[in-house]
């Protein structure tokens, strides 16, 4: 049950990415373009997508098991450090060079659009470095 919940999960993400523009660089890169010919569309699908997931993890904290029958694992840790800050730089300007994220990213590559595939590689580059050089033990 837990693998059909979770394909049918992850199908239903894929699609309202899609929808919603979000596996399309050039839709992503216009909404980062505050000084040019900026499309304020996507601001309106991260509200809802905020929205929903305060809610939805609000209903989760109170659940020990999810309704696909795992255990709920909902970080404890809130502290915002260096790490952190560093990170979320580096993903912004990921963000913004290439106009992908990680899921729209895998979505676009599943749509057969090459040069996400080339973004999911150093994103699999990055993620091999920090586990070999910067995990914490």
């Amino acid at each position: 049950m837990g693998h059909a919940f979770g394909f049918f999960s992850g199908l239903v993400f894929g699609l309202g990415l899609i929808l919603a523009g979000m596996a399309d660089p050039m839709k992503v890169k216009a909404f980062l373009d505050l000084a040019g010919a900026w499309d304020p569309s996507l601001a309106l699908v991260m509200g809802g997508a905020i929205a929903l997931g305060v809610g939805v993890f609000r209903l989760a904290r109170r659940r020990s098991r999810s309704w696909s029958g795992a255990a709920m694992e909902i970080p404890a840790n809130t502290t915002i450090d260096g790490r952190l800050i560093g990170g979320g730089l580096l993903f912004g300007t990921g963000w913004g060079i290439a106009g992908f994220c990680p899921g729209p990213a895998l979505v676009a590559l599943g749509s057969g659009m090459g040069e996400a595939g080339i973004f999911v590689l150093a994103m699999l580059v990055g993620m091999v470095l920090h586990d070999r050089f910067l995990a914490r033990p």
